[in-house]
């Protein structure tokens, strides 16, 4: 077979049906693929446990032996030299922990997925941030890797909605899926040549930092549909938004909005029959609908916190 020789780097559980989506795709060939073990073993992540773990090693044997390296550094020269020796066209990334060096790119050009609609939202955890604002509309782009956050020509991208109901593992399952299509239509048109770069307007760039657990605390004061934005960006299978109550950890992982309550102070919780409800700015309350104490899932009507 010949055709577009792809290296694929990637570990995630949406890198390895990327990777499926492409094996056998017209005009393209996988000639090695880069992936990380189920523990990471160097950098700032070492020790941890690789949360969104997929047995790409496992795949590729399964396949016929199509080459795979277990990166521990992305800098380390022995695997860089093999990877040359692949002699592939390009790198595909998807599902992926770290930055990929520029020395990389002297091998092939390298391309990624990326959740929104480029250049808006570049940068870390695009899909919480823009639930969190209320946006409507969202969307995957595949781009050239560059230098800079999420800069490089785009190759194509495709959009999908945000729904007032949607939560972030809603949204992105759909992601996923106009992502392997994204890659199903633009591969076969890189390899043949006729596939149209676009310059990204970096006038209409905005980039936001990537997000750790403790950025889900829930700022009270903030009227109720800005916060149920907050709690429906993080939650499940993220580790959700919460609040503080003395010594104890509330998660809030889903709640609705109260028009009619707007006697409760702000991250002041109350009841009203059987609801559980919590004040938010402006007048503003939300009825709890999901919620955890220290890690333990409890029914918002046999919480005795409030």
């Amino acid at each position: 077979m010949t055709g577009l020789r792809i290296a694929f780097i990637g570990s995630s559980r949406f890198g390895l049906r990327c990777l499926e989506a492409m094996h056998g795709l017209r005009g393209c060939e996988i000639v090695g693929a880069v992936t990380a073990p189920a523990t990471f073993t160097t950098g700032r992540l070492k020790g941890a446990a690789n949360a969104t773990f997929a047995d790409v090693a496992g795949w590729c044997a399964a396949q016929g032996g199509i080459p795979c390296e277990i990166a521990g550094s992305m800098k380390d020269p022995p695997l860089i030299e093999v990877v040359r020796g692949w002699a592939p066209d390009c790198f595909i990334v998807a599902g992926w922990h770290s930055l990929i060096p520029g020395s990389w790119f002297e091998i092939a050009p390298a391309y990624g997925l990326h959740a929104s609609l480029l250049p808006d939202y570049s940068g870390g955890a695009p899909l919480v941030w823009q639930i969190i604002h209320g946006e409507t509309r969202t969307g995957i782009s595949l781009f050239q890797l560059a230098e800079g956050v999420d800069n490089g020509p785009l190759l194509g991208q495709l959009e999908t909605h945000i729904a007032p109901d949607d939560t972030i593992a809603t949204v992105y399952a759909r992601i996923e899926e106009l992502g392997l299509e994204l890659l199903r239509r633009t591969l076969p048109r890189l390899a043949d040549g006729t596939v149209e770069f676009t310059v990204q307007d970096e006038s209409k760039r905005r980039i936001f930092p990537l997000r750790k657990p403790e950025d889900g605390l829930i700022d009270w004061s903030q009227p109720a549909e800005n916060v149920r934005n907050f709690i429906r960006a993080q939650t499940r299978p993220y580790p959700g938004a919460f609040t503080m109550i003395g010594p104890d950890t509330i998660t809030i992982w889903s709640a609705e909005a109260a028009p009619e309550l707007g006697d409760l102070a702000p991250g002041s919780f109350g009841r009203r029959g059987e609801g559980l409800f919590v004040g938010c700015g402006e007048g503003t309350a939300l009825c709890v609908t999901g919620m955890a104490v220290n890690g333990h899932d409890v029914a918002p009507d046999r919480w005795v916190g409030a």
